[in-house]
């Protein structure tokens, strides 16, 4: 690899690590490229050697953060032998993560939504899908091990996961951290457990 092109993905990382910043802090209104080069020390002209529009900066930001939440099912995929396990244990670990970013990637997905961008939004919906695909993926594998009912609509149970692990962020969040959010999840995880196990 080059040194030109080890620079611009430096600094495709510092943008958008700056526009995140700024979602966080101020909210997704305040994400333009003047605030970005402000908050980089660059000139707009810089921002605009690397990304065509506030658009593409954004569009980079929403695939790198979506790849992060595919990353924590990676991660924790070795992590048990029993499929209903080892979805547990990704999601405990997915939960850890986000504790530890303190919800970082959910609060940056809805503050793009936000933005009503139509053609951005489409993006987004593609990436998530791909996260709930896997999560699908996975509670096939424990119908085919006769660990879930295989009366499941695998659909469903996949959309209502994430349903559960973002609605649960998002409590989190507005109530400002004030409950573990591991601790939480294990009473829904046994809700939604009880409901799949094959029996």
């Amino acid at each position: 690899m080059g040194q030109k092109h080890r620079s611009t993905e430096v600094r495709k990382k510092q943008i958008t690590d700056a526009a995140r910043k700024l979602i966080i802090k101020r909210g997704s209104e305040h994400v333009t490229v003047r605030n970005i080069a402000r908050e980089v020390k660059f000139s707009e002209a810089a921002i605009y050697r690397h990304f065509k529009s506030k658009r593409d900066i954004l569009f980079l930001l929403a695939g790198l953060t979506t790849d992060h939440l595919l990353q924590d099912i990676d991660n924790g995929e070795a992590g048990a032998v029993n499929s209903l396990d080892r979805i547990n244990f990704i999601l405990r670990t997915h939960l850890s993560t986000i504790e530890q970013r303190r919800g970082i990637s959910f609060l940056v997905l809805a503050e793009i939504i936000s933005l009503g961008d139509k053609k951005l939004n489409k993006e987004v919906y593609d990436n998530l899908q791909k996260y709930v695909s896997r999560l699908k993926r996975l509670l096939a594998e424990g119908i085919a091990a006769g660990q879930v009912s295989e009366t499941l609509d695998l659909d469903s149970a996949s959309l209502l996961l994430f349903g559960m692990i973002q609605g649960l962020v998002t409590m989190w969040a507005l109530s400002n951290h004030e409950f573990d959010l591991v601790e939480r999840y294990v009473a829904l995880w046994e809700v939604f457990r009880r409901t799949v196990v094959a029996r």
